[in-house]
């Protein structure tokens, strides 16, 4: 645009010129009359000289005008060249914000691709429950028609045959016995009309739930303590060898931990998924997928059916491992779920905690909220008592808690470490409770006076983050933790100051958990890498 102001004006000024010679050639003859001796009179050619010259003003006067008019027309040019770049500027950066909006719909398009799926799988499983629950009804009608007639028929006989041993000993004069007989079946029949009030119950509970969950409701507490009280405390032993190396998550391994009586392990990170590993082979052994949001901690069902994620996304997700379907997505937790743990004596009831400052207890099979605890700190870490009358939580004021799991009532607190509580973990036995804190110490407490009963520390351990979890062995001898060094540090209750350091990791060591059966134990660091140690 410069350019073409530039020529504009020297084409004006050319224009200019060649109307001044024009000019200079028009009032020629006039000049050379002046010049020649006068012979008229003297105001007649000072007249005409007055009048060219007022014509070379107005000469002079129109080129100042076509000057400011070509000064003007290149301002405005410039100023029309600048207003251009502008919306060339403006008009990119349109073409930037529509290229990001395509893509975020692109990534909501899928979001929503996957929630439309999951919604209908779990159309599809609420159908096939309820058709369930609508032949369990049936049967149950059924039943119960059944068993009122056997009742008639039952009372009948019965009355049939107390007639006939009446009859018996009024002939034999034998009234006494007639007199025992009649108790000993008005005894039966009140246990009939008991048994029948409990039938008549169990029938109302099983309109509300199907025939397998009443089962489970029934005879899953007692299997439970069974299992607990038939325990096989396997001795462990301090590792020393790196037995696999497993590339197990693209992104950080927040939680690790090892099937009930069993050497598969479960993992989870930051990219949403759970995996399956055989520590044997160090092959992948299955994965669940669904969740919207890193995995920040895990909890398996007694039976390993079960497997619950506590997720960024503020949900819980359940999955049922054979058909590696989301059976449930517990809701109602406002912020990012970082802990979650199941009852030791029922896989009924579920725990999970939030940074929205609240303890949520769940009824996992029915999949809503039974109970909301709030605490004025955030919970980093939890988990339910032996009995699961209780529930153990951390927190990020240093204070180990005690919750009535029934009624959410604060029981009893003590000031556990001196900065964030990262970890809790409960052992075998139910009688200490191990917590690890951002204060670089692991501190063991009896869980019935809450007095420390050991502490365990070593120069250069520094936790990873604020959920760094620490272990305990299946015996409650030995202690391991890992490092933002790398390491993994093993402590014997015995002798706390002897201290083992495992070296393999190459970034910090996020997670520990020892195997129920004793061996192994097995670390996970900030990478995704896993290592298990023998």
């Amino acid at each position: 645009m410069d350019d073409v102001g530039v020529a504009a004006i020297k084409h004006a000024l050319r224009a200019l010129k060649q109307r001044h010679l024009l000019e200079e050639a028009a009032h020629g003859p006039a000049f050379i009359a002046i010049s020649r001796p006068l012979t008229s009179p003297a105001t007649v050619w000072k007249e005409k000289l007055e009048s060219l010259e007022q014509e070379l003003q107005q000469c002079y006067k129109a080129q100042s005008r076509l000057s400011e008019q070509l000064v003007t027309e290149v301002a405005e040019c410039r100023t029309l060249k600048a207003q251009v770049q502008e919306k060339d500027e403006a008009m990119s950066a349109l073409q930037e914000e529509l290229k990001k909006e395509r893509e975020e719909s692109s990534r909501l398009k899928i979001i929503l691709e996957e929630r439309s799926k999951a919604l209908d799988l779990v159309i599809g499983e609420n159908q096939a429950l309820r058709e369930r629950l609508d032949d369990a009804i049936q049967k149950a009608k059924k039943v119960e028609s059944e068993n009122k007639m056997l009742i008639d028929r039952w009372m009948a006989e019965k009355m049939q045959h107390a007639e006939q041993l009446n009859e018996v000993a009024q002939a034999s004069g034998l009234f006494a016995r007639s007199i025992v007989l009649r108790l000993s079946i008005l005894i039966s029949l009140f246990k009939l009309v008991q048994a029948n009030a409990l039938y008549e119950d169990l029938s109302n509970r099983l309109r509300a739930s199907s025939l397998e969950q009443l089962a489970l409701q029934q005879v899953d507490g007692v299997v439970r303590q069974s299992e607990a009280v038939s325990a096989d405390f396997v001795s462990s032993a301090i590792p020393s060898t790196c037995k696999r190396k497993i590339p197990a998550h693209k992104g950080s391994c927040s939680s690790v931990m090892f099937e009930n009586n069993s050497n598969k392990l479960v993992s989870g990170g930051q990219e949403q998924t759970v995996k399956f590993w055989d520590v044997n082979t160090g092959n992948s052994c299955g994965s669940l997928s669904g969740c919207l949001g890193s995995v920040l901690d895990m909890a398996v069902s007694h039976d390993n059916k079960t497997v619950i994620a506590a997720s960024s996304s503020n949900n819980l997700y359940v999955w049922d491992v054979g058909s590696g379907r989301i059976r449930h997505t517990l809701t109602g937790h406002t912020d990012k779920v970082c802990a979650v743990d199941i009852g030791k004596l029922s896989n009924r009831l579920l725990v999970s905690a939030a940074y929205d400052r609240t303890i949520k207890t769940w009824d996992l099979q029915k999949g809503y909220c039974l109970n909301t605890i709030m605490s004025h700190s955030n919970c980093n870490a939890l988990c339910f008592s032996a009995d699961g009358q209780t529930i153990c939580s951390g927190h990020v004021d240093g204070n180990l808690r005690m919750w009535d799991t029934r009624t959410g009532k604060l029981m009893s607190e003590v000031a556990a470490h001196s900065q964030i509580v990262t970890s809790i973990s409960l052992s075998r036995s139910g009688n200490i409770v191990l917590t690890c804190g951002r204060d670089n110490l692991h501190n063991l407490f009896d869980v019935r006076t809450l007095e420390v009963c050991g502490t365990f520390r070593a120069n250069g351990v520094k936790i990873a983050s604020n959920w760094s979890r620490s272990c305990i062995s299946s015996d409650d001898n030995y202690v391991a933790a890992g490092s933002s060094d790398g390491a993994v540090y093993v402590w014997s209750r015995l002798s706390p100051d002897t201290v083992s350091r495992l070296v393999e990791h190459t970034a910090p060591v996020l997670a520990c958990t020892w195997s129920g059966l004793g061996t192994p134990l097995a670390s996970a660091d900030k990478s995704g890498t896993i290592c298990i140690w023998t």
